[in-house]
Parts: structure tokens; sequence; C-alpha cells
């Protein structure tokens, strides 16, 4: 059986021409998901790896969508392979079937992972020229209209208050300040 597995970053994307490109590879099956490739913790995924025999036959439209890095991505092809499924990638046209598919697999991992590095790297260094011109400021969290309910839901206990909106503590007291 073709398997496919799709992904896309975020909610607001779509998934469309990933799925597309699959069924006209012949994909029988596609597990689709919207999560970060940085987070190996992916229900869809795990699912597609738990559904898989031997003979069968995982596709993805481009690696990066199965794994951001070299580590995870040989990882994750590794796991398919143990099971007696190859592993392709439409785009990169990669077939682990064969010893020099999954030497181009290791390779191209390799240099898509040492491109996201500098990519990063490159960043980093605009935002640090950026705040020494004091130009750079990070957008900053809205406080939420139901704050009042969720402090007393939470009996004023800011360490929760401030782990449930996913904000640090200094951010929450920046709110309540401004509440006053």
């Amino acid at each position: 059986m073709i398997v496919g597995y799709v992904r896309v970053s975020a909610v607001d994307q779509n998934e469309e021409r990933q799925i597309n490109s699959l069924k006209e590879a012949g994909a029988e099956k596609i597990f689709s998901e919207k999560k970060s490739g940085k987070d190996r913790n992916r229900p869809k995924l795990e699912e597609m790896l738990n559904f898989i025999r031997e003979g069968d036959i995982v596709i993805v439209s481009e690696f990066s969508r199965l794994a951001r890095n070299t580590k995870d991505l040989l990882d994750i092809t590794e796991g398919i392979t143990k099971k007696g499924a190859d592993f392709r990638s439409l785009k990169e046209s990669i077939d682990t079937s064969s010893p020099a598919g999954k030497l181009m697999l290791t390779v191209i991992g390799a240099i898509a992972t040492f491109e996201r590095e500098i990519l990063l790297e490159r960043q980093r260094e605009g935002i640090a020229i950026a705040k020494a011109k004091g130009k750079f400021k990070k957008p900053e969290k809205e406080m939420p209209k139901d704050l009042n309910e969720k402090m007393l839901e939470f009996e004023f206990k800011k360490v929760k208050v401030a782990k449930y909106y996913n904000v640090s503590r200094p951010t929450l007291d920046k709110w309540l300040k401004s509440k006053k």
C-alpha cells in the first residue's frame, strides 16, 4: 500500500497542494496534520508509523514535511525501514529502496539542516543589529478580556494564570498593573 504523510506548520496553512501531489503519486491512504516540524511528537505521524506494514511505501511531497533536521529525518525513515516499508520523497526524487537512495537521503537531509541553521543564524544576527539600533521589539501579547475571571478561577495564583495564558509572570504583572 502507498501511504502518504502531509504536514503544514500552522492552522492557517493549506495542505491541499501536498495532498494532490500524493494522490497523483498513487497514495491510497493519507495522514495529514497541522503541527510544527520542530516538534517530533506529532499524533498523525505516530499514527502513520503504527499503521504501515511490510511492503508499504511511505511518500511525502518533500522530506521537510517529515522532519526539520537530519537526525529526526534519519530516525523516522529508519523506523519506516525497520517495519519493512520504503520511503519516497517526491520533490527530491529520493527512494530508500536502493542504497543510493539511502545515501542521498542522508546527504540532502544534512544539507537542509545546515541551510536551516545558517538561516536561523542570519536571523539572530539581524535581530541583534536591529536591537542595537533600537528598532526591534518583540510583539507583545494582548491582555485577554477574561483576565479577571481567570484570576478568580485560579484563586489569584499568578503562576497558574500565567501558565494558562502561556506568558511570563512579568507579562501577567504588567497586564494586572494596566487594569488599575
